[in-house]
């Protein structure tokens, strides 16, 4: 074996990985993480930007939740998410390398 031959992931890590990966590979959701990125955003907010009812947007950030990328903090009435995983703003740097950001 070469020296310079990486060490290989473990089958049920890259199967959790495989699972939030697909959970990410949804336009709307990427908008979101987008979004998080730059801030904490309520749901209304989030589901003005991505042009969807707050009940899908409410089940996008759920499911985001679930696989550890985002927390939820309530303050009042209101309920602000935030990304907790920081991998997220380097997935999110090479799919807008790759795909293209418009100028601003």
């Amino acid at each position: 074996m070469s020296a310079t031959t990486r060490q290989l992931t473990d089958l049920e890590a890259l199967s959790q990985a495989a699972e939030c990966l697909r959970t990410l590979a949804h336009p709307h959701r990427l908008r979101m993480i987008q979004m998080l990125l730059q801030g904490d955003h309520t749901v209304g907010e989030l589901a003005n930007a991505c042009g969807l009812p707050s009940a899908m947007a409410s089940e996008h950030l759920r499911l985001m939740q679930r696989c550890g990328m985002l927390s939820s903090q309530k303050a009042g009435r209101r309920v602000y998410y935030r990304v907790v995983e920081p991998q997220l703003a380097e997935i999110m740097h090479c799919i807008e390398t790759r795909f293209g950001v418009p100028a601003s």
